[in-house]
């Protein structure tokens, strides 16, 4: 693999409005992208938390569309933060149309899945927030989710629910999700404290 089809790793969780934007994220980077569902982001308090919770532990990196949308969700979570950092980075206004779409968008610009590889690299090469630090050290992994029973079981998708709910996460995180926030955000002793109140939930229940 040569240097410019290597995926630039970032320390910080980078945050993008859509699933199509992200999948064209992961070509770029190697981090954290979470998406804010457009506009879905303003009913979402949990996921609006743990944007905010990463925003105070590692700061976060805003790469929305170019459009009005774009920067009003910008500024929606900018504000919703409040003294945790973020990092804007901006694509280039290009006009177009995704090859998946039937139109253009209102303004008629390309979104973040619509730019080229070539310049989201470069964007985030400007920017500065390409990773340099120690990595984190996981102290949790699918296989101890499977022991745990928050994976490959009958109520495994029940317990995560709960799980979740006791961190104050979103409801539906996926598995590797939850495992990349337990692993930044939390220790492993609130981990356990919250596993046992959520099947203590369960059982009570």
């Amino acid at each position: 693999m040569s240097g410019n089809d290597e995926r630039l790793k970032i320390d910080m969780p980078v945050i993008v409005e859509g699933r199509y934007d992200k999948i064209k994220l992961e070509a770029v980077i190697d981090g954290i992208i979470i998406t804010t569902d457009g506009f879905g982001i303003y009913r979402n308090k949990r996921k609006r938390a743990l944007i905010r919770r990463y925003a105070e532990k590692t700061g976060i990196v805003i790469l929305t569309d170019s459009d009005g949308a774009g920067f009003q969700i910008r500024n929606s979570l900018k504000s919703c933060i409040g003294s945790g950092r973020a990092l804007n980075i901006y694509i280039p206004d290009v006009f177009g149309k995704e090859r998946r779409k039937a139109r253009p968008s209102k303004e008629g610009k390309l979104g973040v899945e619509g730019i080229d590889i070539a310049t989201l690299r470069k964007a985030f090469e400007d920017a500065g927030v390409i990773g340099g630090s120690e990595p984190r050290t996981a102290w949790i992994d699918k296989a101890r989710l499977f022991d745990d029973g928050l994976s490959g079981g009958e109520r495994s998708a029940e317990l995560r629910h709960a799980l979740c709910e006791k961190l104050g996460l979103p409801e539906r995180m996926s598995a590797k999700a939850l495992l990349e926030a337990l692993n930044t955000l939390y220790t492993e002793n609130d981990y356990i404290t919250a596993l046992e109140a959520a099947v203590q939930g369960g059982t009570d229940g």
